[in-house]
C-alpha cells in the first residue's frame, strides 16, 4: 500500500489525532506517570530552556522501538534520526536537496541518478556513502513488506558506481517516484543493518542515523534526544533536546498544552482559543494548513452512484459551509470542487475554475437533475426508482470520530430534504476500512492523503491500478472509478518532467472532478499544529510555509526544528 492510499491517512486521523486526533476519541485515562508537565518540569510562566517538548498525540506508552521501516516508530525516529535524499515542501513542490546536492533523469526518463553529498557521516562516526543507500533500497526489494512506497514496482535495479553516485534503472517510466524514494525514503547505515533480516519486523533499539538528533535516554513515559554532535549541517540543530512525552488521553494532553508544558503539539479540540491562545495571546499559536480533502467516497459500481447526474445532485444538495462553522469549528475550510488543497495548490488551478466555489444548497437544481435520472418522490417525499426502489443508502462513519459523524449527520438531514435517504452508519475502524477496501458499503465519509503536487491524490482517488472488483481489496482508488480518459491523464503527467505538460494533465483532472463528481469533495481536513513561542522562534507560519507541520509530519518535522532558535 503506498503512501497516497486513504488507509495510510486514516491511521493518522486515528483518533484525529495520532493523525488527525478525534474530538472524543479515547477519553479518560489519566497523564503517564512521566507525561506532560511531570515529565519535563515545564509549567506556564516558567524561564525559557533550550529543550523542545512536543506531542504527537495520546499515544500511549512508548515501546522501544527506532525502526524506521517497521509499524507505530515511535515519534523523531524518521525526520530526526533517519533522513532522506531530498525534501519535498508540501505546499510549493520546491526540491531541497539533503543527503542527496543533485538529481537527473536521463533524457527517456528510465534512469534516475542522485549525487551524495560528501563528508557526511552517521552518528557513529562512520562515513555515509552510496553504499548505504543502495543497500538500503535493495534491501526493501528483498523485503517487499517494507516496501510501503512500492518503488520495486518501478524500479529495475539500484547500483552504487561509486562512493557519491547512485543509479537507479526503472522498468518503466513514472517520474513522480522522485517524491517516493527522495522524500519519503530513510537511508539506513549498512554497516549496521546488513544483518537484520526484514526491516518491517525490526525495532532498532539503539538507532543511528544521519539526522541532527540521536536518542539520549528512553523510557515508556518519556523519548529524549540529543544534538548529534557529527550532525553534517555545521551549527545546526539550535535546539539542544527533543522531549516527546507519552499521553494515554486528549484529556491530559489538551490539559498540559492549555497551562504551557508543551512546546509543539498535534490536537484538535474546539476550545482551542479559549483554553489555548487566550491563556497565552503573545505566545501560543496555531496554523491548520489543510493536508487533504475530507469527501464522501461513493460506491460507483451500484445504483444510484453508477449516475453522474444522482452524484451532482447529492453534491448541490449540500451545505458545506455549514459543515465547515459547526462540525469543523471554523478550523476546516470549504474544499473546492476541482479536488485541490487551495490555496496551496493554487498554481495548478485552471483559468476555467478560478471563481469555481460551492454554492449554497440548491434544491431546486438538485430536483431537476433527480427527475432528469428518472426518479420520481413517493408519498413520503423520497425519491423511488423505475424499479420502484425507495432512494435510501448507508452512509459509514468511524464510531468516536465526532466531527465526521456530525458531518455525515448533516449530510442525512440535507439529503432528505431533497427526498434522499442518506442512513448514518457508525462502524469500528477495522470494520469501515475493511468495506472500503473491498467494496462493501453505498456511501462513507473518508479522505485521501496528499503530496507535494495534486497528481498524488488524483493517483490515488481515481487511477485504475489503485482500484479492484468488488470483493477484492482495492489499495486507494475504492469508489471503484474506471474511466480510460482518467488513466491518460494520469500517465501524461508520470511520463514527463515537463512542467507545462503535467500541469496540463492535472487541469484535465479538474474537469473530470467538476463535470462528473467520482468524488464528492466537502471541507479541508487540517493539519493540527499548536506552538509557543515562549522557548523558541521560526515557526512556519501560513505566510512562511518553508515546511509542513504538524509534528507527525516527517520529514517536515525536521525541517521545522532545523529552523528553530531559541527564544532570547
Amino acid at each position: 500500500m503506498t503512501p497516497q492510499s486513504l488507509t495510510t491517512s486514516y491511521k493518522r486521523k486515528d483518533g484525529k489525532r495520532a493523525w488527525l486526533l478525534s474530538l472524543l476519541l479515547v477519553l479518560g485515562a489519566l497523564l503517564a506517570a512521566c507525561g506532560g508537565a511531570n515529565g519535563n518540569g515545564t509549567t506556564q510562566g516558567s524561564s525559557s530552556h533550550n529543550y523542545l517538548t512536543i506531542q504527537t498525540g495520546p499515544n500511549g506508552d512508548f515501546t522501544r522501538n527506532f525502526g524506521p521501516y517497521a509499524p507505530n516508530a515511535n515519534p523523531g525516529t524518521q525526520g530526526m534520526v533517519y533522513e532522506t535524499l531530498l525534501y519535498v515542501n508540501g505546499f510549493s513542490n520546491k526540491v531541497t536537496p539533503w543527503l542527496a546536492t543533485d538529481y537527473k533523469f536521463s533524457s527517456d526518463n528510465k534512469t534516475l541518478t542522485f549525487t551524495l553529498r560528501q563528508n557526511v557521516k552517521w552518528s557513529d562516526g562512520k562515513p555515509f556513502t552510496s553504499a548505504d543507500v543502495a543497500f538500503t533500497l535493495n534491501m526493501l526489494k528483498q523485503y517487499p513488506a517494507a516496501d510501503s512506497n512500492g518503488l520495486w514496482n518501478y524500479f529495475n535495479s539500484v547500483t552504487a558506481p561509486d562512493d557519491h553516485t547512485v543509479v537507479i534503472s526503472m522498468k518503466k517510466v513514472y517520474t513522480p517516484i522522485l517524491w517516493n524514494v527522495g522524500g519519503t525514503t530513510y537511508i539506513v547505515p549498512q554497516h549496521l543493518w546488513q544483518s537484520v533480516g526484514d526491516p518491517s519486523k525490526y525495532t532498532n533499539p539503539n538507532p543511528v542515523g544521519t539526522g541532527p538528533f540521536t536518542l539520549k535516554n528512553f523510557s515508556s513515559q518519556l523519548i529524549d534526544y540529543t544534538k548529534n554532535t557529527n550532525y553534517w549541517q555545521a551549527g545546526l540543530p539550535k535546539v539542544d533536546e527533543l522531549r516527546y512525552p507519552s499521553y494515554n488521553s486528549n484529556q491530559s494532553l489538551e490539559l498540559d498544552m492549555d497551562k504551557g508544558a508543551l512546546d509543539w503539539v498535534s490536537l484538535y479540540t474546539p476550545n482551542l482559543q479559549k483554553g489555548y491562545v487566550d491563556r497565552d495571546p503573545t505566545h501560543n499559536k496555531y496554523w491548520f494548513p489543510p493536508n487533504n480533502a475530507v469527501s464522501l467516497i461513493m460506491n460507483l459500481t451500484k445504483a444510484p452512484f453508477n449516475n453522474v447526474n444522482v452524484r451532482k445532485a447529492i453534491s448541490i444538495a449540500l451545505d458545506r459551509d455549514q459543515m465547515s462553522k459547526v462540525a469543523e469549528s471554523n478550523f476546516e475550510a470549504v474544499a473546492s470542487p476541482t479536488g485541490l488543497l487551495l490555496p496551496a495548490q493554487k498554481d495548478y488551478l485552471s483559468s476555467d475554475y478560478q471563481n469555481t466555489t460551492w454554492q449554497a444548497p440548491n434544491v431546486a437544481e438538485a430536483t431537476k437533475l433527480m427527475e432528469s435520472a428518472g426518479y420520481k418522490k413517493g408519498s413520503d417525499g423520497i425519491y423511488v426508482g423505475a424499479d420502484g426502489k425507495k432512494l435510501s443508502f448507508n452512509l459509514n462513519v468511524v464510531t468516536g470520530w465526532s466531527d465526521w459523524v456530525t458531518i455525515c449527520q448533516m449530510v442525512n438531514s440535507q439529503l432528505k430534504a431533497i427526498g434522499i435517504q442518506a442512513n448514518v452508519s457508525a462502524l469500528a475502524y477495522n470494520s469501515y476500512i475493511n468495506a472500503l477496501n473491498m467494496g462493501s458499503f453505498d456511501m462513507s465519509i473518508g479522505s485521501f492523503s496528499s503530496g507535494p503536487t495534486p497528481f498524488y491524490t488524483f493517483n490515488s482517488m481515481l487511477s485504475k491500478s489503485h482500484t479492484a472488483p468488488v470483493g477484492q481489496s482495492a489499495p486507494s482508488n475504492f469508489e471503484r472509478w474506471m474511466d480510460p480518459a482518467t488513466d491518460k491523464l494520469l500517465d501524461q503527467y508520470a511520463t514527463t518532467t515537463d512542467a507545462n505538460a503535467q500541469k496540463q494533465a492535472i487541469q484535465g483532472l479538474e474537469k473530470i472532478m467538476v463535470e462528473q463528481v467520482p468524488v464528492i469533495t466537502l471541507v479541508n481536513g487540517a493539519a493540527w499544529n499548536e506552538y509557543s513561542t515562549k522557548n523558541f522562534t521560526g515557526w512556519p507560519t501560513a505566510d512562511n510555509p518553508y515546511a509542513v507541520p504538524p509534528p507527525w509530519q516527517y520529514p517536515d518535522a525536521e525541517q521545522v526544528v532545523l529552523h528553530l532558535t531559541p527564544a532570547k
